[in-house]
């Protein structure tokens, strides 16, 4: 019988590895969740525990935006509005969390689309 490995599994531990990253008021932490059709980011405050910014393809306004699109350009267009809401709430910087993704697809568009947008990491 063949066993196959747990992609989500192995995807966690590689995410535990990352837990030294740490978001602060100034400099939040930038989330990313990647499931099989929609993408979320967010700002976290880890020293509080706060959510300050949350965008995913399921708002409606992004879901406007989205239609028609590709995947990739859906998850451009949630860095990008990430980017837009986290500047309206006067933060120019963050650290970016991949939660143990690799670095690459919808995880490395969201990323661009926020750094198109004005954040900086």
């Amino acid at each position: 019988m063949i066993i196959r490995p747990d992609k989500n599994k192995e995807r966690k531990i590689r995410a535990r590895r990352q837990s030294d990253i740490k978001g602060t008021k100034d400099k939040p932490r930038l989330v990313v969740y990647r499931s099989l059709s929609n993408i979320y980011a967010q700002l976290v405050n880890d020293d509080k525990g706060d959510t300050i910014v949350s965008v995913n393809t399921l708002q409606s306004d992004v879901a406007k935006l989205i239609k028609g699109k590709d995947k990739k350009e859906a998850s451009f267009i949630v860095g990008e509005q990430l980017a837009k809401e986290a500047i309206a709430k006067k933060i120019k910087a963050c650290v970016f969390d991949r939660n143990g993704y690799i670095y690459h697809g919808r995880v490395q568009q969201v990323a661009e689309g926020a750094r198109k947008g004005g954040l900086q990491f």
